[in-house]
């Protein structure tokens, strides 16, 4: 097997081609955030002399065990803190020729996931749209996201946005030695899905960011999914309350199972379908709100957004810790939202859907909160300033007897043009309706990342045209705009 060389800016690394393609797996772009980085801005690592490996995936970032990997049989991570922040190149060819480059950011809830899942083999977007595509880990949970500024003083001011300044150094590395494997720093287009699509969202209007990329694909995201520096704060005492540290020297050299423990106890103790760690308003590396710096004109490139109908039943159906739900439940996650107009809105949502169960009603009111509604405000924020275009996902999967419907994550076997990766059908199925669906959102994903217009009209306020990836693929205008209206006035 041909293993291509190619050098970068720390060194020259080692990688292996499949089918034409060249793959460079795990290269280092930061240092290890070990000792006193950890916690801390990432710095590039250092320089090596040898020919580095590159033809096996190293180990990914510390983090707890993942229900939905483990049911579908994915094999249990290599964990280590020290090598973990490294990203995987796949190119046509190591040459001049400039292509477009499409940076990938995994999901998982800012607290599982990694860039080397199979499901996210970049090879047959670099066949099929002659793109280069770099996937990456970054810092996760506590390690990514622990906002210490106000305990431990103003050395820790971006801890609570390591995992985003991870991302951002990426950028840098792909920026500076992209063109070595064929690819064109001045065409990068960051996609994500999920906390993925959240840290899009948040790279938009992050201020470290701006230039570094040229368009973005925002995934069941938005750029609203930010902690403010108190709430932040307060679940940064619980995580070293838990995991028994007072000082700085403690911090810095507990054990990872130790704040793996903490991270967990914290993240047991909230809200079903609210998430502990995620970037922070930190007044130094996020000073507003991402949305609010968008809307201001931050991140002004084309921009595509989108979710999935039914998001919330991957929670539901497989029981990822939502658990049993009744009525005033779904009331009472209405009323943090509505207020007294809580019963008044579970009305209007139990006449969209006839004969809704308190469970059908939670996926649909959470699905909206969650997803649908941040996705909408980031496009009505964005249109303004940059070419704005929006999809929604509807195809419904057959399994567990159809009860996943249309939901979190179901499009990412069709974007990446996976259908064939093992263990996937367990989510769509094997029925002969799926390829022509993903053949239609590949080839629209790799016609936005080389010209930053996916095929169909954009988005505005008035006609709010929306791409439809079904069996029938349509353009919508205000696809459910019964529910979007009732979030209208929703802060």
């Amino acid at each position: 097997m041909d293993q291509p060389i190619a050098s970068t800016t720390a060194g020259k690394v080692r990688g292996l081609t499949r089918d034409g393609i060249h793959v460079f797996r795990s290269i280092p772009y930061a240092a290890p955030p070990v000792g006193n980085l950890r916690f801390r801005p990432p710095v590039p690592p250092d320089p090596w002399s040898d020919v580095r490996d590159a033809t096996e995936f190293g180990p990914v970032a510390p983090q707890n065990p993942s229900p939905l990997e483990t049911m579908m049989g994915a094999d249990a991570p290599v964990i280590d803190e020290r090598d973990s922040l490294t990203l995987t190149v796949f190119t046509p060819a190591l040459d001049n020729a400039r292509r477009p480059v499409m940076f990938w950011i995994h999901g998982g809830a800012f607290v599982i996931g990694s860039g080397s899942s199979p499901i996210y083999d970049g090879s047959r977007f670099a066949e099929h749209g002659d793109v280069v595509v770099v996937s990456i880990n970054y810092r996760l949970g506590a390690f990514g996201f622990l906002h210490l500024d106000h305990i431990f003083g103003d050395e820790f001011a971006s801890s609570g946005n390591a995992g985003i300044l991870d991302q951002v150094l990426a950028l840098e590395w792909v920026r500076d030695n992209i063109a070595t494997f064929g690819g064109d720093p001045d065409q990068i287009t960051i996609f994500g899905e999920s906390a993925g699509g959240m840290s899009v969202g948040t790279l938009l209007g992050m201020p470290a960011a701006q230039g570094l990329y040229a368009r973005a694909i925002v995934q069941s995201g938005g750029s609203s999914f930010c902690a403010t520096s108190d709430t932040a704060t307060a679940i940064a005492r619980e995580v070293l309350e838990f995991a028994e540290i007072e000082t700085v020297a403690d911090l810095e050299w507990a054990p990872l199972e130790t704040l793996l423990a903490a991270q967990s106890k914290v993240a047991s103790s909230g809200a079903s379908t609210d998430i502990p760690f995620m970037p922070v308003v930190d007044g130094t590396a996020l000073p507003q709100l991402p949305i609010d710096a968008v809307r201001a004109g931050l991140g002004a490139v084309p921009t595509l957004i989108g979710t999935t109908q039914d998001e919330m039943t991957l929670f539901t159906v497989l029981d990822l810790g939502v658990g049993e739900i009744n009525p005033d439940a779904v009331i009472a996650a209405l009323t943090k939202s509505f207020g007294d107009r809580a019963e008044a809105v579970q009305a209007t949502y139990a006449e969209m859907y006839p004969g809704s169960t308190p469970m059908d009603l939670l996926v649909a009111t959470a699905t909206d909160r969650v997803f649908r509604v941040p996705a909408i405000r980031l496009a009505e924020a964005a249109v303004d300033a940059r070419p704005t275009f929006m999809y929604l996902f509807t195809w419904e999967s057959p399994v567990f007897d159809g009860k996943l419907k249309s939901c979190h994550a179901l499009e990412l076997p069709f974007m990446w043009d996976a259908l064939d990766r093992p263990g996937l059908s367990m989510l769509t199925g094997d029925g002969p309706n799926r390829q022509p669906i993903a053949d239609a959102m590949h080839a629209a994903w790799i016609r936005f990342a080389r010209t930053g217009d996916p095929g169909w009209p954009a988005y505005d306020i008035d006609r709010r045209a929306t791409q439809r990836f079904d069996t029938t693929l349509e353009i919508l205008d205000d696809p459910m705009r019964v529910q979007r209206e009732l979030w209208a006035h929703i802060a």
